[in-house]
């Protein structure tokens, strides 16, 4: 039996799944990685602008460069792995689909169950009162936006040195430690605490596959490892 015929095994017996992106799906929509060559702008590194000093120093600065992100993003669609992901959850009565992903290409895909570790570029936040509100316009009309009751508004991800939302990565916990078949696509694997999920499904229990053009540190934990784009490998698993 080839990896592939067992992988697909392992997928149609499967009553519950999880799944983890990482930039690497967005990568194959032409979208830079955040860490990528494709990912610095002007002379700044993004750690250096994803952080609330970053936005308290300077908030037209931070605010041009999730602008400019946002422009790159609104020009990509979703790919074949994202469709994918979509007809998986079809399938399955239990599926989470854990994303550090900002960029809303899981939802333009059609999926359902959606949590997003890292928060979502089409969202703010206002800093006077609270509001969360979505905002796909591209580009904005003046920088640095504003809430409806005049307070700045910063962007709706999660930065350098902040908490997850709250909630949010108990509950992918319990989808990794729930689940009897976890998927890891696209995800260097190095960022905390999400990379967390791919030991904590394996200790569960969780058959592990994962879709990476290179191998990561935690690959060795895989039970399947495809290496090359998952635009081309998961759409073999249906």
């Amino acid at each position: 039996m080839t990896s592939l015929e067992q992988a697909r095994e392992w997928l149609a017996a499967a009553s519950s799944v999880a799944v983890l992106t990482g930039a690497g799906i967005s990568a194959e929509s032409g979208i830079p990685t955040f860490r990528g060559a494709g990912g610095l702008w002007k002379e700044y590194k993004p750690e250096d602008l994803a952080t609330p000093e970053a936005f308290a120093k300077d908030p037209r600065l931070v605010w041009e460069w999730y602008n400019w992100r946002r422009e790159l993003i609104a020009k990509g669609a979703p790919n074949a792995a994202h469709r994918a992901l979509v007809e998986i959850e079809k399938r399955k009565t239990r599926f989470t689909l854990i994303t550090q992903n900002v960029d809303g290409l899981h939802d333009l895909a059609g999926s359902g169950k959606i949590l997003k570790l890292h928060g979502d570029i089409w969202r703010m936040r206002c800093m006077e009162c609270g509001a969360n509100f979505p905002n796909r316009r591209v580009p904005l009309p003046k920088i640095p936006p504003h809430c409806a009751c005049g307070g700045l508004a910063r962007p709706g991800v999660v930065w350098f040195g902040e908490q997850l939302p709250e909630g949010m990565m108990q509950e992918a916990e319990h989808a990794a430690a729930s689940a009897q078949l976890f998927l890891v696509i696209g995800t260097s694997a190095t960022v905390y605490p999400a990379a967390s999920l791919i030991p904590h499904a394996k200790k569960s229990g969780a058959r592990v596959i994962e879709f990476n053009p290179e191998p990561g540190p935690l690959s060795n934990l895989a039970d399947c490892v495809f290496q090359g784009p998952a635009g081309e490998w998961l759409p073999q698993l249906l």
